[in-house]
């Protein structure tokens, strides 16, 4: 398996290790609710060196980016960072990216771990007039999250936290070493991305800890991640998202600019748009005791009528939720369901997303 380069101070925390699309990652150090409980509080810092990064570089960058992506990159300012999609000519859905225009000739895509090489080899088929080149291997990425994060990013660091609004980037110095940090996250509360030469990462990740002492900050692992994640109703790619899936069926029609021009998929899209979506996304929350797990069926009236993508008992909300697919004429909200668990009928009834929101949540620009 591959391991980034904090590998050694994950064992030294004592995490709990596990293969992540071919990385041994730590999914917990001390439990998943008690990370989980720690970022909503106060702040976590996590490890997501597994991440991909790629730099589309050239007098063509933003117009490379314009055509093989579903958001409108137009629309980014120096600085800028936007959710996207990649497509195949299908519609279906390759990936989900964030874009980040560091500048007219540089743009840096975040992709997928388990989606990386398939990402850097569809740039490569795609892009026109600019150079692909995948700085994954020289690039570590962590994240502070929590209501504290910006609070302890502060202390180590002179750039304008305070004046950078969400999906935004900058490029300064944290800790004395040079670092992109990005004003974005995937846990639904405010936090940082730092993406760091991959031999600072030991220095930052250290930094980080000690500055965020006096406020509680922690390390947490994929585990706290996953279910911060879907208290947010945010989607993740082989689960919610997937190349069988339309943006439209996922709830991601905010992200297609189908009047920005043409890009991969876009026809395949129009097409889909006219015909109406085959199943919807939807949150449901239980009714009663269980805990959804992801390939679970959705009954209605007793007949099957969807499967759960992603669930898990909420550690904020002390409650079952879920994300799943549905006919479109069992998707309203309060609709009554039950999700079949170990062939027993368990009440649910679909829900407005997300399941969980703070203030910050409300000002990210992913909802």
């Amino acid at each position: 398996m591959r391991r980034t380069p904090l590998h050694a101070a994950h064992r030294a925390l004592g995490a709990r290790l596990v293969d992540f699309a071919g990385w041994e990652m730590p999914v917990q150090y001390r439990g998943i609710m008690d990370e989980h409980a720690t970022v909503r509080g106060r702040a976590g810092l996590f490890d997501v060196s597994h991440m991909g990064e790629v730099e589309v570089r050239g007098a063509g960058a933003l117009a490379a980016c314009q055509a093989v992506t579903a958001n409108d990159v137009g629309r980014l300012a120096d600085g800028g960072a936007q959710y996207s999609l990649l497509l195949d000519p299908a519609g279906g859905i390759v990936d989900d990216v964030i874009v980040h225009r560091l500048a007219a000739e540089r743009v840096m895509i975040c992709v997928n771990a388990a989606n990386r090489d398939a990402d850097v080899a569809y740039l490569r088929a795609h892009v026109r007039g600019a150079d692909v080149v995948d700085v994954s291997d020289e690039t570590a990425l962590l994240a502070v999250q929590g209501p504290r994060a910006t609070a302890i990013l502060g202390r180590l660091t002179a750039l304008p936290l305070a004046s950078l609004p969400r999906f935004t980037v900058a490029e300064g110095e944290v800790a004395g070493r040079r670092a992109l940090v990005a004003h974005t996250g995937y846990t639904g509360e405010d936090g940082w991305e730092l993406y760091c030469a991959a031999n600072d990462a030991v220095r930052l990740w250290n930094a980080l800890l000690e500055a965020g002492a006096p406020d509680g900050i922690a390390p947490a692992g994929l585990g706290a991640r996953d279910t911060l994640r879907l208290e947010a109703a945010l989607p993740l790619y082989g689960h919610e998202l997937g190349l069988d899936t339309t943006p439209f069926e996922a709830r991601l029609a905010w992200v297609v600019r189908l009047d920005k021009g043409d890009f991969v998929g876009r026809a395949a899209l129009l097409a889909a748009r006219a015909r109406g979506p085959r199943r919807l996304l939807v949150g449901l929350e239980l009714t009663e005791p269980g805990v959804p797990r992801a390939e679970y069926r959705l009954l209605r009236d007793a007949q099957a009528v969807g499967v759960v993508t992603s669930g898990t008992k909420a550690p904020t909300l002390g409650k079952g939720i879920a994300l799943g697919y549905v006919e479109p004429a069992s998707s309203a909200v309060d609709t009554t369901l039950a999700v079949e668990i170990r062939g027993r009928a368990v009440a649910a009834r679909i829900v407005a997303l997300p399941f969980y929101r703070t203030a910050a949540s409300q000002q990210a620009g992913l909802r």
